[in-house]
């Protein structure tokens, strides 16, 4: 059978895509339109970008020279403070509030400056900087490194694609939510609503999860959005606004048509990460020292209580229509499992792919009995 996809958000938990699409080609089904947030846009532009999901694993698995799983360099402290963000801070102006006695005040603004240089030197004043400054706590720089480098092999040479050239390339109709935070908007990347922006900067805002990465500036050279201008802009994560945005692949709206084209009468099959259900021989293993430090960091009262408020709203948004979608929803099981666990391993890896293969053959086996009912 043929279907469109959709992806849900969902950081590390999103391996289990990976089993579920084992299965799915496994049973011959193809797809058309591929739609995702966050970890689902991952997933999306690795397959419309011609990667089997023996492929996508091989990659996902890749080890350091130390063995451990590349995955694990995501989380990767900015190596430089660009001058216009620190000059432009809170903290710079907080800092420069302090009279330092006995100093003029010329000499003190000097004094101020040097000093905050210097604070930038120490890799936890930037990771505190990022965190209170550019909302979040990492750069995102190695995660947008290794999407090039996958999307350039085996003469793909789609790492510096636009959406627009990805699409001409691909004939994929590749389609990823981000979130613009300074409009209050969603936006939905594709090559008719944005065709000059790069496909792995799309990526990389579409998983931009708030307090963890970085937002991402739209830059100029991006051109417009939809029509319009939205250069310096801020883009984080989808998930703010859709992290299972199935209903822009199943509605005939004017406003989803405008962002998605005509609906193309093809059934959209939606995997969504189902925190509740367990994962079959998960129980071993510990979660990362990276996972471990950066829940501590989330744990914080103001960063938890922004969290649950955003997580309210967004499943608001998408369960409506998930009710009413229900049959052509796979459940994938991510109990146990930590959104920034990206070095867990490799016998949790294994676990989450085989439990989201035998779920996804699972759901077919009832699809299809229905279908032919």
């Amino acid at each position: 059978m043929h279907f469109n996809l959709v992806f849900e958000g969902g950081g590390a938990k999103g391996l289990v895509f990976v089993g579920a699409m084992k299965e799915f080609e496994r049973q011959g089904h193809t797809y058309g339109r591929l739609l995702g947030t966050s970890a689902g846009a991952i997933t999306a532009t690795l397959l419309a970008a011609g990667f089997s999901a023996d492929e996508m694993l091989l990659q996902v698995n890749e080890k350091l020279p130390d063995g451990s799983p590349r995955f694990s360099t995501f989380m990767d402290v900015a190596e430089t403070i660009d001058e216009a963000d620190w000059e432009n801070s809170v903290l710079l102006k907080l800092f420069q509030q302090i009279d330092w006695p006995f100093v003029p005040e010329a000499a003190e603004r000097r004094m101020d400056d040097y000093i905050f240089k210097q604070f930038m030197q120490m890799k936890l004043y930037r990771l505190l900087f990022t965190f209170l400054e550019l909302g979040g706590l990492y750069a995102g720089n190695a995660f947008l490194e290794w999407l090039r480098e996958k999307l350039d092999l085996n003469g793909r040479n789609l790492g510096k694609a636009t959406l627009a050239e990805f699409y001409e390339h691909t004939g994929k109709d590749l389609n990823m939510v981000a979130s613009n935070i300074t409009d209050g908007d969603i936006l939905v990347l594709n090559h008719r609503t944005a065709p000059n922006c790069p496909v792995a900067w799309a990526v990389r805002m579409s998983m931009s999860i708030p307090f963890v990465w970085q937002e991402v500036r739209w830059r100029e050279t991006w051109g417009t959005y939809h029509g319009r201008d939205i250069a310096g802009h801020a883009i984080v994560d989808g998930g703010l606004n859709s992290n299972f945005p199935i209903r822009l692949l199943i509605s005939r709206s004017l406003d989803v048509v405008e962002v998605m084209g005509p609906h193309d009468g093809t059934f959209a099959l939606g995997m969504l990460i189902d925190e509740t259900k367990p994962v079959p021989n998960s129980d071993f293993g510990r979660a990362s020292k990276n996972s471990v430090a950066l829940a501590e960091m989330m744990n914080l009262p103001i960063v938890r209580r922004v969290s649950n408020l955003v997580n309210t709203m967004t499943n608001a948004n998408d369960k409506t229509v998930m009710d009413a979608y229900k049959d052509g929803v796979c459940r994938l099981p991510a109990k146990g499992y930590d959104t920034t666990d990206f070095g867990m391993s490799d016998e949790r890896v294994a676990a989450l792919v085989a439990a989201g293969e035998q779920t996804m053959k699972e759901f077919f086996q009832t699809f299809l009995a229905e279908s032919a009912s």
